[in-house]
């Protein structure tokens, strides 16, 4: 729970607050932009909400941080636990991409995705195992396949496996941060998983970092990310644990590939222009040469 006493001094004044333990995850200003800004070191309220709808993004900010770090002085009871799964795009009712929410501390609050697919349904990473969460992915036709970009995002995979029945893949170099997942992926050529599923190995970030492309969403990790201040794809060689000069011949190989959809583990979803993307790629990679 958020502790008023610990409120970051940023904050505006009123019922909605952030607190010193807050670190810097990027979920609340991706729920709620117009209320949550970016400070240094945390996140903090730059207004308080207006209406139902902002009150609502607000709710979806608290369930979605990773560390519960924001909190709200009236406690007025939050109903958007039950928004969750968020569909960005698609129908619900027969396939689409939704954003999971309920971001888990142990992976330093990075986004996980669901796609919901006649053939079974993907979670892209994992979030928190929480009880509305898992109600909402069983109305959803449950989860078959569970796929892990890298170690770090690892989270609650083990519960939501042993739940669902769902088999968790996770690439070799990475296998330890996972060892019982039933899918193991070898070497660098992309894999062809099952129509529509492509995975792609991007070593880098981590010696075992993949990255998942099905059909125009490039679900990428860690590997590649939208700067929304200079508007264009990146990758930060500042987050960068295995080797930068592997990563940037793995952003080289996505130069291959068309995609309209940019979903990471950290920061915003981007949807632009294939050509947008593709270009936005090939200067970035100009600039890191």
């Amino acid at each position: 729970m958020a502790d008023p006493a610990r409120a970051v001094r940023e904050n505006v004044a009123g019922s909605l607050f952030v607190d010193a333990s807050c670190i810097d995850c990027d979920a609340c200003r991706q729920l709620a932009p117009g209320l949550f800004g970016e400070g240094a070191p945390t996140s903090f309220v730059r207004a308080q909400p207006r209406d139902v709808h902002e009150l609502r993004a607000a709710q979806r900010a608290i369930s979605a941080c990773p560390v519960g770090a924001i909190g709200d002085r009236e406690h007025r009871r939050n109903e958007a636990v039950h928004d969750f799964p968020l569909f960005i795009d698609g129908d619900p009712a027969s396939r689409g991409v939704a954003y999971c929410g309920f971001n888990a501390r142990s992976s330093y609050g990075a986004n996980s995705y669901l796609i919901v697919h006649p053939d079974g349904n993907w979670l892209v990473d994992a979030p928190r195992f929480v009880r509305p969460l898992v109600e909402r992915l069983e109305a959803l036709g449950g989860v078959r396949f569970l796929f892990l970009t890298h170690r770090d995002d690892v989270a609650d995979a083990a519960l939501f496996a042993a739940h669902f029945g769902a088999r968790r893949i996770i690439h070799a170099g990475d296998r330890s941060a996972c060892p019982d997942a039933e899918i193991i992926l070898e070497g660098e050529a992309e894999i062809s998983f099952i129509p529509g599923f492509t995975i792609i190995p991007t070593p880098g970030h981590t010696r075992g970092h993949s990255v998942l492309l099905h059909d125009e969403y490039l679900f990428s990790g860690d590997h590649l990310a939208y700067d929304t201040r200079a508007r264009r794809l990146v990758a930060r060689r500042e987050v960068c644990w295995y080797s930068w000069p592997r990563q940037l011949a793995s952003l080289e190989k996505l130069t291959g590939y068309e995609f309209t959809w940019v979903l990471p583990g950290h920061g915003r979803r981007v949807h632009q222009p294939a050509a947008t993307m593709h270009a936005q790629l090939r200067a970035f990679l100009q600039r890191a040469a």
